[in-house]
């Protein structure tokens, strides 16, 4: 006999799932702009934060600390004056750029559906909100 919702324990945990894990590291929203703008090499700070539309340079600056502590993103420093620093995907980094890449194509292709889903959505929580509204009202 299967054992009931309420005392079956639960088989999936954030703290053992290596999925969320992996989440955790990538889903901040600067990270994979950051990552995209490194997928061709190594490239200076400055043309990072030009090329990632809105980020600032204080959050550049934790995101590319965040990734190089994980061991996706290396630094390298050319000793001129001022220093000149560059910054690229590890060979670990690199690994990601696919599963990336295979995520940005699922947006393009499905996040039009996802729009009209919320649409939708919206539409009928509107509708449904002020019929609760207006039975309150009477």
């Amino acid at each position: 006999m299967p054992s009931s919702s309420k005392t079956r324990k639960p088989d999936i945990s954030l703290s053992n799932c290596g999925y969320s894990k992996v989440l955790d590291i990538i889903s901040n929203k600067w990270t994979a702009l950051v990552i995209y703008a490194m997928e061709n090499g190594k490239i200076r700070y400055g043309e990072v934060l030009r090329r990632v539309e809105g980020i600032s340079k204080k959050m550049l600056t934790q995101t590319v600390r965040k990734l190089e502590r994980d061991g996706l993103v290396q630094r390298h420093i050319t000793p001129t004056v001022p220093p000149s620093v560059e910054y690229s995907l590890t060979p670990l980094g690199e690994t990601l750029l696919q599963p990336m890449k295979e995520l940005r194509q699922w947006g393009r292709v499905n996040f039009a559906q996802v729009v009209e889903a919320r649409a939708s959505y919206d539409d009928a929580y509107v509708v449904d909100s002020h019929r609760a509204d207006s039975m309150n009202e009477i």
